[in-house]
């Protein structure tokens, strides 16, 4: 799969809805909100589309370390991916949500950390989608159940001793994907302590998408890195290992493929200050 079909249009996406081997996400959340995304799904959705929660379904229970939406046991993230019809490294799964890809970028990551790479974005998301007049529901599809069976890539991820061992070191790069207020420390409406990791660098997330979630082209995302793309090794982290995984999105939009994931982020690396 070349990296720009990580990318599909709501015309694509349309065309496909009747198709078996195509499960749709809904993505859709609010931090602020948690409940929001959901009772959005209830009320309209792409037709066919099932709900995966970001706190509930794409993260685990929160611990005193860790970061505030640590990934998933990978076991059983592949049951509810098969509960709703995904087969291992054959249905390809297409995530929307209305948030520039927030959190639907989140499921793109998991299943490729999970070893699935049939998996795509919709391109502007649901407004992309309810904007050019395709087909909506609020009828809640029951799935023919799939197999899922992960082969967890382990070096996609880093923790804070990996961090802290490797961040100074040549061919290195951390880069903070949060906005650039709170990268500086100037503004932090989330975690108990502001700022960033010391040597860290700043990508914003919101800088792979226009304002209507449409993502930038490859050449666009090129010129984005440029300046570190020499880099053996990126590592990526945001608030808490969800939005940074739309700038792991842009590495791999960019043909680089160097990016890891900081799982637990800002909000681990403070748990220890």
């Amino acid at each position: 799969m070349t990296n720009l079909s990580f990318i599909v249009s709501a015309q694509y996406l349309n065309q496909q809805l009747n198709d078996p081997q195509v499960a749709v996400v809904d993505c859709r959340f609010a931090l602020t909100e948690p409940e929001l995304g959901y009772q959005q799904y209830e009320q309209s959705h792409i037709p066919g589309a099932h709900y995966l929660d970001l706190n509930k379904d794409l993260s685990s229970p929160v611990g005193r370390h860790g970061g505030r939406h640590p990934l998933p046991d990978p076991q059983q993230f592949a049951q509810k991916l098969a509960a709703i019809g995904v087969n291992f490294q054959e249905t390809l799964v297409i995530a929307y949500d209305d948030s520039r890809f927030a959190f639907a970028a989140r499921l793109w990551w998991l299943l490729r950390y999970l070893g699935h790479d049939r998996v795509a974005l919709l391109d502007g998301g649901w407004g992309a989608w309810h904007s050019q007049g395709y087909p909506v529901t609020d009828v809640v599809p029951v799935p023919l159940p799939g197999r899922f069976v992960p082969q967890v890539r382990e070096g996609w991820v880093v923790d804070i001793n990996k961090v802290k061992a490797c961040k100074d070191l040549p061919g290195v790069v951390l880069v903070d994907s949060r906005e650039r207020d709170r990268y500086a420390g100037e503004r932090e409406p989330i975690d108990p302590v502001a700022g960033h990791i010391p040597g860290a660098v700043n990508y914003p997330w919101q800088e792979v998408t226009d304002t209507q979630g449409y993502v930038h082209s490859p050449t666009a995302q090129q010129q984005r890195w440029q300046d570190i793309q020499q880099h053996d090794n990126v590592i990526v982290y945001c608030g808490s290992g969800v939005t940074a995984c739309v700038n792991l999105l842009s590495l791999e939009l960019a043909s680089i493929r160097a990016g890891k994931l900081y799982a637990g982020s800002w909000s681990d690396w403070c748990s220890y200050l």
